[in-house]
């Protein structure tokens, strides 16, 4: 996988009355390298007609595009990859489907990320950094501890994420981490990719 320094993920009821594409295509003219597709809500069909309609979309961008649970739309729309749960169906099972597409793996703890490097995922993602509304069934916050130990001991990419701001992402980068994933933060905004170019300004050290 290419690397990447600013994933997105889409959160709809964090811009009610503005499209999601509109919203997205604002956070790839901002600097968003990875898109997520993650849609608990919505019909089956439904995921399908965004992941068609992102895969375009991120396609035209050079933007890699990861779907969230749904191996079979992912790999229905050709998206880059898929990311999944602790919960979800096994790394081994879903390399078995994907082949040599990216698989995502999210970690809360030192041990769920040492075994997710050692089957193979491409990536981890590392969270909640800090208390979240994103999703209703979240653990409790890892906190930059958990993101300064990950730095220390995984080799493979990793993705700082759950309550993010721009107001906090110092700590996380402080900690270690050189990729950040937003979701309120981001698609919430009123200048989205005002705030993808001000996360990024932060990564690179400009702020």
């Amino acid at each position: 996988m290419k690397d990447f320094r600013l994933y997105a993920i889409t959160g709809e009821q964090f811009h009610p009355g503005r499209a999601l594409l509109e919203v997205m295509e604002e956070a790839i003219a901002g600097g968003v390298e990875i898109i997520q597709l993650r849609d608990k809500d919505s019909s089956r069909e439904e995921v399908l007609r965004k992941a068609r309609a992102l895969r375009e979309l991120t396609r035209k961008h050079g933007v890699t595009f990861i779907v969230n649970d749904y191996i079979d739309i992912a790999l229905e729309v050709d998206a880059d990859g898929i990311h999944l749960g602790q919960d979800d169906l096994s790394l081994q099972e879903a390399r078995k489907l994907v082949g040599d597409k990216i698989i995502g793996i999210s970690t809360h703890a030192i041990e769920e990320a040492l075994v997710a490097e050692e089957q193979g995922a491409d990536y981890i993602g590392v969270g909640p950094v800090f208390a979240t509304k994103t999703k209703v069934d979240v653990v409790d916050p890892v906190t930059v501890a958990y993101v300064q130990e990950v730095a220390s001991r995984i080799r493979i990419p990793f993705v700082a994420i759950g309550g993010i701001k721009l107001s906090n992402v110092d700590e996380v980068i402080a900690a270690g981490a050189t990729r950040i994933c937003a979701v309120s933060e981001i698609v919430g905004s009123a200048d989205v990719a005002g705030t993808c170019r001000a996360f990024l300004s932060k990564l690179e050290g400009r702020e």
